[in-house]
């Protein structure tokens, strides 16, 4: 896939979303809502934005605190068998030389002779037509001659002429100069990824392009301090586990599980937040015994599937790849990919691999330290075999995201037509838990109950306060950041119509719009059991 997603602005970044295929529809919708309501801003946005990078904004981050808590909860603190840890975004030098990142850490690029727009060759669309080609041309008003050959892929009911234009262009470096073209040829192509899908311009021979990026701890740029902003953050477990091992006692199968930032100069970074520049990961390193490596490999995929079904993304729309021999890593035994239908298509939300003994074997070998295991009951000593769920959480964010947009088309009592935007999230995803509201705000003791009942909520869940506008309007606005609960104190709360319903508000659900009278007493333990 590739697209004009290389210019650095938010308005390249989502060009491609932006045709009239629904599904296309829909993803802007979402990129709209997710502006419009502050879960995701493009970063430095007053100067243009930076392609690849993005700042979550107030109910964003919230989202993925809540991702990233549920995750640690579940990984690490529920689990008799796993421990955690926070490596540093650069380390030394030598780990990405023992890792092979820094020789092999690469994809193969292609740049537009005409635009100078830059892909990943493996991701240029095959196409077919009509190759018009061009072995150099001449500018009269200065004698200068290219011999430079260039050449323009017409699609179907293409005309020349609009390929000899673009050849100008070419030749004439942009100016506006007359630019004589030599020997034209056509041919027809099949399938070729020689040439830029959306202009038709002949594409440079792939190269390597490295993309981890590169700065230098200290005061001088010299090749001795080179180091480079983590690609993933695997490594820091690895040439740790010796500590970790003798400081949590731990004793075979167990994990070590970690949450960070991680960096890669994506050639062409695309899919809104799918695929960034500066990313997390939620990563664990599983050790154990060889001969348990493989079945450790699908309890974790099977650990993994239930995880995503409790956050919300339900099984059916999980796709389990079982990458073939010759497609995997050549040191991983056993690798799954689970995929996602996202709107602009099926892509990749983790990987669960059995990575063998290759990492700490790698970091052994070029450290020359040690960072085996010793097994006190066989009395042996081994370098320890490894299963890696990693999984992104921006991409399972977007995921979440994108499950929970819907536009549901109502009918109010009076028979008029509505849309509703409402974001289905699972209770625990939520970024704001509960929505409370004095029925008016013009009546102080209305006004001082809803916030007596916001101050004891807000020590256990996120909870947002609203007095402004009709209720109706109110409980919308919650819809469309999706918060599962609004609480709602009107005259019945204070006693106004009798003792009867005195301490109780009305609790209304999100996804059903049902309402129900419960007591003061009772609320905070009712949201409590849902969202936890």
């Amino acid at each position: 896939m590739n697209s004009l997603l290389s210019l650095p602005s938010e308005k390249a970044n989502l060009y491609q979303l932006m045709s009239k295929d629904p599904k296309s529809e829909r993803m802007e919708k979402i990129v709209s809502l997710c502006k419009r309501r502050g879960f995701i801003f493009q970063s430095s946005e007053i100067y243009g934005g930076l392609n690849g990078f993005w700042d979550y904004g107030p109910l964003g981050v919230e989202l993925k605190k809540n991702l990233k808590d549920f995750w640690w909860r579940r990984n690490v603190r529920e689990r008799d068998d796993m421990v955690g840890m926070d490596g540093s975004i650069i380390m030394n030098r030598a780990v990405w030389k023992a890792s092979g990142h820094e020789e092999t850490f690469s994809d193969p690029m292609v740049d537009c002779l005409l635009t100078k727009q830059r892909f990943r060759a493996d991701q240029v669309e095959p196409q077919s037509g009509q190759a018009v080609w061009f072995s150099g041309a001449v500018i009269p008003h200065t004698g200068t001659k290219s011999e430079k050959p260039f050449a323009v892929l017409l699609g179907k009911g293409g005309h020349i002429e609009s390929a000899r234009k673009l050849a100008r262009q070419f030749y004439g470096q942009g100016a506006d100069v007359e630019v004589v073209l030599l020997d034209e040829r056509t041919e027809e192509v099949v399938d070729s990824t020689r040439f830029n899908p959306e202009n038709g311009s002949l594409l440079t021979e792939p190269r390597d392009f490295n993309l981890m990026f590169k700065s230098h701890a200290g005061p001088l740029e010299s090749e001795d301090n080179k180091v480079y902003l983590r690609p993933e953050t695997a490594q820091a477990i690895f040439v740790q586990f010796r500590n970790v091992l003798e400081t949590s006692r731990k004793k075979l199968p167990f994990g070590i599980a970690q949450i960070g930032k991680a960096f890669r100069n994506e050639i062409n970074p695309r899919n809104y937040t799918f695929r960034s520049r500066e990313f997390e990961q939620m990563e664990i390193e599983y050790f154990c015994h060889a001969e348990d490596g493989l079945a450790l490999t699908d309890y974790w995929l099977e650990q993994r599937l239930k995880f995503y079904e409790d956050i919300g993304l339900p099984r059916e729309k999980i796709h389990v790849v079982d990458i073939p021999d010759g497609d995997r890593a050549f040191y991983s035994k056993k690798t799954y990919d689970l995929e996602y239908e996202f709107p602009f298509g099926i892509s990749e939300l983790e990987g669960v691999a059995y990575r063998t003994d290759y990492d700490l074997s790698k970091h052994i070998e070029h450290s020359g330290k040690p960072l085996d295991y010793y097994d006190e009951e066989k009395k042996v000593k081994f370098v320890p075999h490894v299963v890696e769920p990693s999984a992104g959480v921006d991409r399972t964010t977007l995921a979440l995201i994108c499950e929970a947009y819907e536009e549901e088309n109502l009918t109010d009592e009076k028979g008029k037509a509505d849309v509703r935007t409402v974001l289905h999230f699972h209770p625990r995803m939520a970024p704001v838990k509960c929505g409370v509201f004095p029925l008016l705000k013009n009546k102080p003791e209305l006004v001082q109950k809803a916030r007596e009942i916001v101050e004891s909520l807000r020590p256990f869940m996120m909870v947002q306060y609203d007095e402004a506008g009709a209720i109706g309007r109110r409980y919308r606005r919650q819809d469309e950041i999706g918060t599962p609960f609004c609480v709602t104190v009107d005259f019945d709360t204070v006693g106004e119509n009798g003792p009867e319903k005195a301490g109780t508000v009305t609790l209304r659900h999100r996804d059903s719009m049902q309402q129900e009278r419960v007591a003061i007493s009772d609320l905070r333990q009712i949201l409590l059991d849902a969202i936890l």
